[in-house]
């Protein structure tokens, strides 16, 4: 209640000054507010204390500003955690959690940059968006490649991004852009490789993995100059001093078990603001303050905001951390990850200032799933390859296991590469009790839609306009609840066979899912349930609850009740029930071995769907070069 009166009464104040005379005291008053936004980089800068990061012009907007040290992005790759940055809300609140989705927003949730011009800001964009959803007209002043603070109206305090794209995971796999990208750097300013001692341990010591690791330090370099020509195009037009400047990256590097990753290698990232001596006021720290605060990238539009006297809408999640009267300081941190492209891993994260604690909802599959992009990459490639020969060392190999722990517990302070999952160790049972039920409460508070098959996400949405109210206007009161639990009882072993068999018959399919994978998870010891499993096959009207009951069956060894299904949902389906279909029957190995004629017939373009179905299309190209090498390597 006190921080909205007092952004109210500074807006009141700010709006007064437009009827002063010539409203000159307007921009005299409201910050300007620059944003540098780099993409896939972690705090690989100086100030950071990185010993072979060259990075002079940061380090010195460091120096003179404040460095966060705990900020945190709520997913570890670009388009679901920059549909959080825009409208200050969680990814799994809005339906944008799905990389390459197309979600819809209500009508009352609109980027913070609409409520930031309603109060007189003129706001640009240069000019990335990729939000997931369709920018709501009113959004931007301007968005494209030419968008910049030199185009505004006299007198009118500006809100301008730039995006710098050279760090992106494609300037490191791609030769010709890395080269593009650095071609600023001097001599002195490039990197060797194998004296680069920061190099993570899950990665194989191999010259074209090191070059990777040297290139990232190149690019950030390349930025660091692309930083420092804004800066100073800033102090050749006088506004320097009335400017506040952030700098932060959507996500970490751009490599394996980084990017895509809720590990701090794919979360943590750099945050610098610099704040001039006439906006000092609005800020206790100090001109080179270090800062442990947490913050949440969905913090830094609520930011804008509270820096620009404009009030926050009551629906925004993320919270001012910078301000006059700021609320409270974060207790802890959220992270999701859910499909990436063509392949589906629901994993949640919370963290504190020292603990991490990841939830694996789907710990049967490996934590390097195979996926056309990140498979590019020369790191990746030779993951893969030193894996199949057996030649991996043991830290990087883990990530090829066949499963994954349902519950991980890192300590940051002690374990920064998160290699020592603490979850089964006595002496932390207390810290994962405590962050297993944060997490659990954020996932009820917040209404998680990634705990809802994306396929019945889409029906919802048609239905509603938007996949935000689907778990708001329901009149079914306990419908969160009951998702939530059955998606936690899915990994929950042999004791939760009566409950998922009771969940098979619940009212809401989205309950029905989550038991009948529960089920296939349990193998064996639930295998008293196939004849109601059998029966769903005919009976489910959901497309994607047929496909689980059918991947549960092949996981009791009865692929011939299974397999007619599955084909027909693959190729009968839409758009992510066909996805689902394709990604059992290239889990199920050998079974799908019947139907390989059919999987065929799935690689032919579908118009009908988005780029033809290409995901569909991946996955079933990996399963059927799987499943021919195997049959072309048999006596």
């Amino acid at each position: 209640m006190i921080r909205t009166l007092t952004s109210s009464l500074l807006g009141l104040a700010l709006l007064l000054a437009l009827f002063l005379p010539g409203g000159s005291l307007l921009s005299a008053e409201r910050p300007n507010i620059l944003w540098l936004s780099a993409e896939d980089i972690s705090p690989h800068l100086g100030c950071y204390g990185d010993p072979h990061a060259i990075t002079p012009f940061l380090d010195s907007l460091a120096a003179d500003g404040i460095r966060y040290t705990n900020a945190f992005t709520t997913a570890g790759v670009c388009a679901p955690n920059r549909s959080g940055i825009i409208t200050g809300m969680y990814q799994t609140s809005l339906g944008t959690q799905h990389m390459r989705c197309q979600a819809k927003l209500p009508a009352h949730i609109k980027p913070f940059t609409t409520y930031l011009r309603n109060s007189g800001y003129y706001c640009t964009n240069n000019s990335k968006q990729d939000y997931q959803f369709v920018a709501p007209k009113g959004t931007w002043d301007e968005s494209s490649s030419k968008a910049h603070w030199k185009n505004r109206p006299a007198d009118t305090p500006f809100f301008a991004v730039f995006n710098f794209v050279g760090c992106h995971e494609s300037g490191i796999a791609n030769s010709s852009k890395y080269q593009s990208v650095t071609k600023v750097l001097q001599e002195d300013q490039r990197q060797n490789a194998k004296e680069l001692s920061t190099f993570p341990p899950y990665y194989p010591r191999t010259p074209a993995a090191l070059e990777d690791w040297k290139r990232n330090y190149e690019l950030i370099t390349a930025l660091d100059y692309w930083c420092e020509s804004h800066v100073q195009a800033l102090k050749d037009a006088g506004l320097y001093e009335d400017t506040i400047i952030f700098f932060w990256s959507d996500h970490g590097v751009g490599l394996p078990r980084a990017k895509r990753w809720l590990y701090d290698s794919g979360t943590h990232i750099p945050l610098i603001v610099h704040i001039p001596p006439k906006f000092r006021h609005l800020t206790d720290a100090k001109p080179g303050a270090v800062t442990d605060q947490l913050v949440s990238s969905i913090d830094l539009g609520p930011t804008v905001l509270h820096l620009a006297g404009a009030e926050l809408p009551h629906h925004m999640q993320g919270q001012p951390f910078l301000g006059i009267d700021p609320p409270s300081a974060r207790g802890y941190v959220y992270g999701a990850r859910d499909r990436m492209d063509e392949r589906y891993d629901i994993i949640r994260m919370v963290r504190d200032k020292r603990y991490k604690y990841i939830r694996n909802y789907e710990p049967l599959k490996t934590y390097y799933q195979y996926m056309n992009t990140p498979e590019k990459g020369a790191t990746m490639r030779d993951l893969r390859t030193l894996h199949d020969a057996g030649k991996l060392e043991s830290a990087a190999n883990y990530y090829f296991s066949d499963t994954k722990p349902v519950e991980e517990l890192y300590d940051t302070q002690q374990d920064p590469h998160e290699l020592d999952n603490l979850a089964d160790d006595f002496q932390h049972q207390e810290t994962l009790t405590r962050l297993r039920g944060v997490h659990i409460q954020w996932v009820q508070d917040t209404r998680d839609l990634g705990l809802i098959a994306e396929p019945i996400l889409i029906e919802r949405q048609a239905l509603l306009g938007n996949q935000y109210d689907i778990l708001r206007k329901t009149d079914d009161v306990t419908l969160v609840k009951r998702i939530g639990r059955t998606a936690l009882l899915a990994s929950s072993g042999a004791g939760a066979l009566d409950e998922l068999t009771d969940a098979l018959k619940d009212k809401d399919a989205a309950v029905r899912y989550w038991a009948a994978t529960g089920l296939g998870n349990i193998d064996v010891a639930a295998k008293g349930v196939a004849p109601q499993l059998r029966e769903m096959l005919e009976n489910e009207p959901s497309s994607v609850v047929r496909t689980a009951a059918a991947r549960a069956l092949c996981m009791f060894g009865q692929p011939q009740h299974a397999l007619p299904t599955l084909v027909r949902e693959l190729h009968q389906g839409a758009q992510w029930e066909r996805l689902h279909a394709a990604i059992v029957l290239d889990q199920i190995d050998q079974q799908a071995m019947p139907v390989i004629s059919e999987l065929h017939k799935a690689l032919e373009p579908r118009p009908d769907l988005y780029a033809n179905g290409k995901y569909v299309v991946r996955v079933i190209n990996r399963a059927l070069n799987q499943l021919e090498n195997t049959s072309r390597s048999v006596p």
